[in-house]
């Protein structure tokens, strides 16, 4: 297995440490503690990513072991593993002797091997094919409209049968049926390019926020499987969560085309807690309520000031401060220590 592994990491273009069959073996022996093991992983997930627009990544720090078998998990059953003990029993427990660490170099680096086999392949096709062929938005918009493919063969003729199949769907629907555009003039191919900036920028920043929240989504997910109950039930945890998460798409879907197509009615916007919005967020936690919870205060309307630390100063009474007798002693005076002194100062 060791010389298949470095025969494809070479073929791939790998030029690091574990191109050594004995640093090979040895960092598959310390599996995610080995930092030059997990380097590898990066490398070639990474690679796999750019190819086949993998949802999962390996994003956790090299120390955060716990995250990194999650991680992978995920990853290995978004690419249909099929060796049975990378992907089945205890999530901790995977990847602790070094046959399963090499299976896991071996599988991401063929599926790797494969995608750019792939690649080429499919660069080889779209070379060869003319210019006449139209563009896959230009496909669709034809199969939408219900026009056949040899009507979209032709450029020259496409975008008149286009506009007047548009123009006889606008006749038969009523007047105000699909709404005032929000853009209302024309725009300059300037225009358009500094529009396609703003657009990156802002999906740029979406994806950043997107990126966020699903990770604190993992992070919460995961803190689950902390407690010891949840531990014997982590793989039916993963079943249930895993295709929900491969869903969560990361790159936002809008363009420059929504804005073409964006209607004055956009402006109208709908609050989440709002009926129609709530028939499809709504699920049956909503109906649990909670009983009585301790107060936990902070309304500053009822904080009371804190007491003075040292008190007022007040002016000097007259008489006062001075005299005879214990209680109104003058400088020099002592207090009687005895039961005897006592006496003798009451006499």
């Amino acid at each position: 297995m060791e010389y298949d592994i470095l025969d494809i990491l070479e073929q791939l273009g790998y030029n690091g440490p574990l191109l050594n069959e004995e640093v090979l073996v040895k960092a598959s022996e310390g599996g995610l503690s080995s930092p030059e093991y997990i380097d590898l992983c990066v490398w070639l997930t990474s690679r796999l990513k750019r190819l086949c627009c993998l949802e999962e990544n390996l994003s956790a720090d090299p120390g955060d072991i716990d995250g990194l078998q999650f991680e992978i998990s995920g990853l290995l059953k978004e690419l249909s593993c099929p060796y049975t003990t990378l992907v089945s029993g205890d999530v901790q427990q995977r990847l602790k002797n070094k046959d399963d660490c090499l299976k896991l170099i071996l599988f991401l680096s063929s599926e790797l091997q494969a995608a750019q086999v792939m690649q080429t392949k499919s660069v080889q096709e779209s070379t060869s094919v003319e210019q006449n062929t139209a563009s896959p938005d230009l496909r669709l918009i034809c199969r939408v409209l219900g026009l056949s493919e040899s009507e979209c063969l032709d450029p020259a003729q496409l975008f008149s049968t286009i506009e007047t199949k548009i123009s006889n769907i606008l006749e038969r629907i009523p007047k105000e049926h699909i709404g005032k555009p929000v853009l209302k003039s024309s725009i300059g191919g300037e225009q358009w390019a500094e529009l396609e900036k703003i657009n990156t920028v802002l999906s740029a920043e979406y994806e950043c926020r997107r990126r966020m929240l699903i990770k604190r989504l993992d992070v919460t997910v995961q803190s689950f499987s902390w407690s010891e109950r949840a531990k014997d039930q982590i793989d039916s945890m993963a079943k249930v969560y895993q295709p929900k998460r491969h869903s969560l798409k990361i790159k936002t879907s809008v363009s420059l085309e929504h804005l073409l197509a964006a209607r004055e009615d956009i402006c109208n916007v709908v609050k989440t807690s709002s009926g129609s919005s709530r028939e499809k967020t709504t699920c049956a936690i909503n109906k649990i309520l909670m009983g009585r919870v301790p107060d936990r205060g902070g309304r500053p309307s009822e904080i009371e000031a804190p007491p003075p630390e040292m008190p007022p100063w007040q002016k000097r009474q007259e008489g006062g401060g001075r005299g005879g007798g214990w209680g109104g002693r003058g400088a020099g005076c002592v207090p009687p220590r005895t039961a005897g002194d006592l006496k003798v100062s009451l006499e």
